[in-house]
């Protein structure tokens, strides 16, 4: 299999930045990093680490933190917490499950690589870096270990996959449509303007671009719940609202559908 592989490096409002894809067979996929103030925010995927190790070489950091544990997010962490001797820091939820081997679907092993175990340390409700004061935002949903980072000091919101997409058309298993539009009911209650998304990358509005993603689930799940009670099933519901096929649902096997954002709203977690 032949997986083609690149990425990119920019700078924005301070935020050092890498993006890397990769792509096979349609499916293209993509993951940033970013550095502030001595601070990494995420380490990519294990498949992307030659890409990404020119980054890496050239950072001047204290600490690491990672949004969640998904293996795009954390794959670099065992390299460098191994190469640089820096302390890992994320939510307790699945901290102790990132010691171990990975366990996920072969697919995601192709596109992303295998992430070999790394010690993290919990994370609390609040850090610091050399210039800053940091709010460490709980916001489940796409994984129950799911975090967001706001740098208090530039009003700079870093999302990881909170946003991705104004407008979510497929998502994984176990994913929870109600939880995300509670954690971005809840971030939007914050002070911050520039948003940093793990695969959007950078959002000058972060404020505008969530509350269009908040306001298309709100109608989404309305109308799921309305064609609910007409007595449609998920299948249907999901034929008429999603009528797309992604190349995504095929490779995953199922793991990533539309049907699960019908499934997800209709069991109301």
């Amino acid at each position: 299999m032949f997986f083609k592989k690149k990425s990119e490096k920019t700078t924005r409002s301070g935020v050092e930045m890498v993006n890397g894809f990769v792509s096979f067979q349609g499916v293209r996929l993509n993951v940033h990093c970013f550095e502030v103030d001595g601070v990494l925010i995420d380490t990519g995927s294990a498949s992307l680490l030659e890409q990404f190790k020119p980054f890496f070489n050239q950072l001047d950091i204290d600490q690491i933190v990672l949004t969640h544990s998904h293996e795009d997010h954390s794959g670099g962490a065992h390299y460098l917490q191994s190469t640089y001797n820096v302390p890992i820091y994320m939510s307790d939820v699945r901290r102790l499950e990132c010691m171990e081997k990975a366990d996920y679907p072969l697919y995601r092993k192709l596109f992303w690589g295998s992430r070999a175990p790394f010690e993290a340390l919990k994370i609390g409700e609040r850090f610091t870096s050399r210039h800053a004061n940091w709010a460490v935002i709980e916001t489940p949903g796409h994984t129950n270990d799911h975090l967001a980072f706001l740098n208090e000091q530039t009003g700079q919101l870093f999302s990881g996959d909170l946003f991705v997409t104004p407008k979510t058309k497929v998502v994984l298993r176990e994913e929870s449509i109600p939880q995300i539009i509670s954690s971005i009911e809840h971030v939007l209650t914050m002070d911050f303007g520039e948003m940093f998304c793990n695969h959007a990358g950078y959002v000058e509005d972060g404020k505008k671009a969530l509350r269009m993603k908040l306001d298309y689930l709100q109608q989404l799940r309305g109308e799921i719940d309305r064609m609910h009670d007409e007595g449609l099933s998920v299948n249907e519901i999901t034929k008429q609202l999603f009528n797309k096929k992604y190349p995504i649902t095929k490779l995953s096997f199922g793991e990533w559908d539309s049907a699960h954002i019908v499934s997800s709203v209709l069991r109301k977690s």
